[in-house]
């Protein structure tokens, strides 16, 4: 089953990927904080964590993609807009 909470799942791993992928030490704590929320979600199905992050995790890429519009894909940043809303 495909649900809107899985898919929030699958957008904040792509977006802790790209975090990973961007390799600065300024992003140490939101991708410990996504794969804290992401094992959670998958031992309890509680999105909580994930909405939260999943949003400060938005707002941080959509700041990258200003200054640096090739790190950040719009696929990443419409998978986590379209199931954080």
């Amino acid at each position: 089953m495909d649900t809107k909470s899985e898919r929030l799942r699958d957008a904040c791993e792509l977006a802790a990927q790209a975090f990973r992928k961007l390799d600065h030490t300024e992003f140490d704590e939101i991708i410990e904080k996504l794969d804290f929320c992401i094992g959670s979600y998958n031992f309890d199905k509680n999105p909580i964590g994930l909405v939260e992050y999943g949003y400060k995790a938005f707002e941080m890429l959509k700041e990258i993609k200003k200054n640096h519009p090739r790190k950040v894909s719009k696929a990443l940043l419409s998978a986590l807009e379209d199931n954080l809303t």
